[in-house]
């Protein structure tokens, strides 16, 4: 007989990790983090990691606040679990009405999901009803953006336009367009906030009207703010642009706030900063903290009252999820928004902004740094990749950074920074500093 192999209970085989190179994280197991504190990780062995990536732009808060531990903790105690088809519990209600406090005026209805990638695929799907409870079914038509990023969910990886996310996995959703990203570094390269040439970038969509048709469209999706490509800060107007076209034409306009939300740019939402409120907006991350995944996506009312009125008896909206407004989720969520309020996370945010992005600024003229992007408390310092290995020399600093004591994130050759919004200039100091120093220990 066989025997059967079962892995160690510390085995690093079981574990399939997202978005890594397993084969290389499997040989090198010096990267592991054990618990986290404020503005920092610790590893198994007690070293401190400053974090300056918020997790994964998620812990605007930083780590292990009380407040949002101890309110998890008893209502895990009251109602561990309850559905919420058909039926409900009173937290999720309140959380609804804490997000929808912040949200743009007249957008107060919230959907809750459990990420960001099925807050995309809910927002598309709300675009797709809509139309069609106005009799509109015609407008089944997407349109995405070039470098953005929606999720995994085959949704917001068809609308997306990351290509390495989308080469994978064949055929994904039809009726689907994009727009051109809006990074033009030969024009905007070390600009400082919303750069200033790109608005008419945003005019294409009028091309894309006259090929489509208006009536088969339904929706635009952008990241007001494209983190997950490299910081990519949209040009000055080029938003009021979009959004006058989408009015032109009755095509709504979703915003993905996933990583702009919750005050990473110095506000509640990425809209009220950059000045244009969209029609859906898709939330996750700093919703909770990353304490509990959740995540959420608000709609204008009148889009709600057109699905909801506009059908006929019963189950009005045919989705959701098992733990759409998990009572543990919706607790942290509660906790969480008060910290947001009681702490001022976005006036911390703009305080320390101007001192942020003068730190993250000077790094121009360090070896190999081609380009600097900030806006809010996000940096993205762009490297000239190595002949013939692209994404090798970021991947590099980051790995150098880290044995530094300083967490940063790659993706391809650019280091994205998002740090905690309880962020110090101390902590600013000695991030920005040991990301100069792995830079220039790579040019060597």
């Amino acid at each position: 007989m066989n025997e059967i192999s079962v892995p160690r209970p510390n085995s690093l085989d079981a574990f399939w990790m997202p978005f890594s190179d397993n084969r290389y994280f499997k040989g090198d197991t010096s990267r592991m983090l054990a618990r986290a504190e404020g503005m920092s990780y610790y590893t198994p062995e007690g070293r401190e990691i400053l974090d300056g990536t918020a997790g994964l732009w998620c812990c605007n808060a930083g780590h292990g606040r009380r407040e949002i531990t101890e309110a998890i903790q008893k209502q895990a105690a009251i109602l561990d679990f309850a559905p919420t088809f058909q039926l409900g519990h009173p937290i999720a209600f309140e959380a609804a009405a804490r997000v929808a406090d912040m949200t743009p005026e007249g957008m107060d209805r919230v959907f809750f999901t459990n990420s960001g990638s099925e807050s995309a695929d809910t927002a598309l799907k709300v675009a797709l009803a809509y139309h069609k409870a106005r009799g509109d079914s015609s407008r089944v038509r997407l349109i995405g953006r070039e470098r953005g990023y929606h999720g995994v969910g085959f949704g917001g990886m068809s609308v997306g336009g990351i290509g390495p996310n989308r080469k994978q996995f064949g055929a994904l959703l039809p009726y689907v367009d994009h727009l051109p990203h809006t990074h033009l570094p030969a024009k905007n390269a070390f600009s400082r906030g919303e750069p200033p040439h790109g608005a008419e970038l945003a005019d294409v969509l009028e091309n894309l009207v006259a090929l489509h048709g208006a009536e088969t469209i339904a929706a635009v999706m952008v990241e007001p703010v494209a983190g997950s490509t490299g910081v990519l800060v949209p040009p000055v107007g080029y938003l009021k642009r979009l959004r006058e076209i989408c009015d032109r034409h009755g095509i709504l306009l979703i915003y993905d706030e996933v990583i702009t939300g919750f005050g990473r740019l110095g506000t509640d939402f990425g809209a009220e900063r950059l000045g244009v409120v969209p029609d859906i907006m898709t939330m996750a991350k700093g919703l909770t903290n990353a304490a509990v995944p959740m995540g959420a996506v608000a709609v204008k009312n009148g889009i709600y009252d057109a699905i909801v009125q506009g059908s006929a008896a019963g189950i009005e909206f045919f989705h959701g999820y098992t733990y759409s407004g998990h009572p543990l989720a919706a607790a942290a969520a509660i906790a969480t928004l008060e910290l947001h309020k009681t702490e001022d996370l976005p006036g911390r945010a703009r305080a320390i902004e101007p001192y942020w992005q003068d730190a993250v600024h000077s790094l121009k003229g360090a070896p190999n740094v081609i380009d600097i992007r900030d806006i809010g408390l996000i940096g993205g310092i762009e490297l000239a990749p190595r002949a013939g290995k692209p994404g090798q020399r970021a991947m590099a600093v980051f790995r150098r950074c880290f044995d530094a004591g300083v967490l940063v994130r790659v993706t391809g050759d650019i280091v994205a920074l998002s740090p905690p919004l309880i962020v110090e200039k101390p902590h600013v100091d000695r991030l920005i500093g040991t990301l100069d120093e792995a830079i220039r220990a790579e040019a060597a």
